[in-house]
């Protein structure tokens, strides 16, 4: 059996963010029965040099939205990362989940060889294969910053656990 690149990243796209806003949810709720300002969740951070959850939610995006973009071969839209609010969050949640509708499997199959470049005429320039950017690059910074969102809220007393983070599949 072969895994298809679409099967590997466009539905485990779909499926974190998708968990991922319902957990921002669960944080707001949380900051609201407790009498908690929203923002002292929404810029918590592990440690005083990692972005806060805000960031950790826009980059998360960013990394599913360009990589199902660059993976269809098509230029990923541009955000402007100006989000503050729990609110801003699922709204940037709901448009990239939007977007990712609009990519389909034979966007996706087939290119396997085809050259990604990032950060291309600098230099940090890297050239890769489509199958190389998703799984070695791709899906580890997604899920890092996924994982960290949801870190966040759980250390904040947020109560959520591994179901709220796998979300449903």
């Amino acid at each position: 059996m072969t895994l298809s690149l679409y099967a590997a990243s466009i539905p485990v796209f779909k499926q974190m963010l998708t968990a991922l806003a319902a957990v921002l949810a669960k944080g707001e709720a949380h900051a609201t029965a407790k009498n908690i300002q929203p923002d002292a969740l929404l810029q918590a951070r592990l440690f005083p040099d990692m972005f806060p959850l805000v960031r950790q939610v826009q980059i998360a995006v960013d990394f599913a939205k360009g990589a199902g973009a660059r993976l269809a071969g098509m230029e990923p839209p541009k955000y402007e990362d100006s989000e503050t609010t729990f609110a801003d969050l699922q709204a940037l949640l709901t448009k990239v989940l939007a977007f990712l509708d609009t990519i389909k499997a034979e966007q996706v199959d087939g290119n396997e060889a085809r050259e990604i470049v990032l950060r291309p005429g600098t230099d940090k320039e890297k050239r890769l294969d489509t199958q190389t950017y998703l799984l070695h690059y791709s899906l580890p910074q997604f899920f890092f910053h996924v994982t960290t969102a949801y870190d966040l809220l759980r250390h904040n007393g947020v109560e959520v656990g591994k179901r709220d983070y796998m979300g449903a599949y």
